[in-house]
């Protein structure tokens, strides 16, 4: 009886370790402005696309940037079960662009969160250094809910002109994790605005405290860039959304999805092919990418 005890413990154990994994990903979805509207990328259209990639995918949790308070709202509507934390950037309250974290409410618990701003004085909001926006790091910690494992959870935006401002907000978030923290496992996601041959991705990858889950991943789908500035047809090799995670992390699966959708903006006669049954019909529409950045999505675990 008392082998058959420590056997089942030993195999609840091993259960319980197996199942520390998590699904997390990263997403610019591009702040609503009346010019994108114009151009035809619309919000209320591009929201329903991105919620239901998102909902397809279904990760426990994910990183967005650029999102205003009414896209939250939006999003929170259109997403299926899934909670935030995160504060605009400009006052700390609602105003401007968040950098929130979306997690799913049945299978992540929120422990803790807070938010720190990319400046030399990080708890107010102001711009730092030689920055064009006032930038944000917010951050929590959670406990999965099936195997309460817990974790800490970063996502940024860092600035996408000053390039010292970069440089020191990649330093000043490197001590933040350290701080907030203290060893315990992190992921942190973001639009970095720099790609993996700068410098200041350098900081990030050898900090020591973190790994690049594109570098490190067991599979890998990436199959362009992560930005594509609203034009489905361009390619780089670029990438300045990132997911890092801490060493103690197995990156199984690393995607960059580059979804499409169609709007009919110039209509056509329908057109049929040669190569497939009568009754099926073709029409010319306009292909159009759901953000002007891909999402990234990562599947790890946690092997402690």
């Amino acid at each position: 009886m008392k082998r058959y005890l420590l056997s089942a413990a030993a195999l609840c154990f091993a259960m319980a370790m197996s199942a520390q994994s998590l699904f997390v990903g990263s997403y610019n979805i591009r702040y609503h402005n009346n010019g994108d509207d114009r151009k035809g990328n619309v919000w209320t259209t591009r929201c329903k696309v991105i919620c239901d990639q998102v909902n397809f995918e279904d990760p426990d949790i994910f990183g967005a940037q650029e999102v205003l308070h009414a896209q939250l709202d939006d999003m929170l509507g259109a997403l299926d079960g899934y909670d935030y934390i995160g504060v605009g950037r400009d006052n700390g309250k609602k105003k401007g662009e968040y950098a929130a974290i979306f997690y799913k409410k049945d299978r992540i618990k929120l422990l803790n969160n807070g938010n720190f701003w990319l400046n030399e004085t990080p708890e107010k909001p102001k711009l730092g250094w030689d920055a064009a926006c006032i930038r944000i790091c917010s951050w929590g910690e959670f406990e999965q809910a099936a195997t309460g494992f817990r974790f800490y959870y970063f996502n940024l935006h860092m600035d996408h002109v000053g390039v010292v401002a970069r440089r020191e907000a990649a330093k000043l978030v490197v001590k933040k994790i350290g701080e907030i923290a203290k060893g315990a496992p992190v992921v942190l996601t973001g639009d970095f605005n720099v790609d993996q041959n700068d410098e200041i991705y350098g900081i990030f990858a050898s900090s020591g405290i973190l790994n690049d889950s594109y570098t490190h991943a067991r599979l890998r789908f990436a199959e362009n860039g992560t930005f594509n500035d609203f034009k489905p047809d361009v390619k780089t090799q670029s990438r300045i959304d990132h997911v890092f995670v801490s060493p103690e992390f197995n990156v199984d699966r690393y995607g960059m999805l580059t979804n499409m959708y169609w709007t009919d903006d110039a209509p056509t006669d329908n057109q049929k092919s040669n190569q497939a049954p009568t009754q099926l019909e073709f029409r010319k529409m306009t292909l159009r990418t759901p953000s002007d950045h891909y999402p990234v999505f990562v599947k790890i675990n946690y092997k402690k």
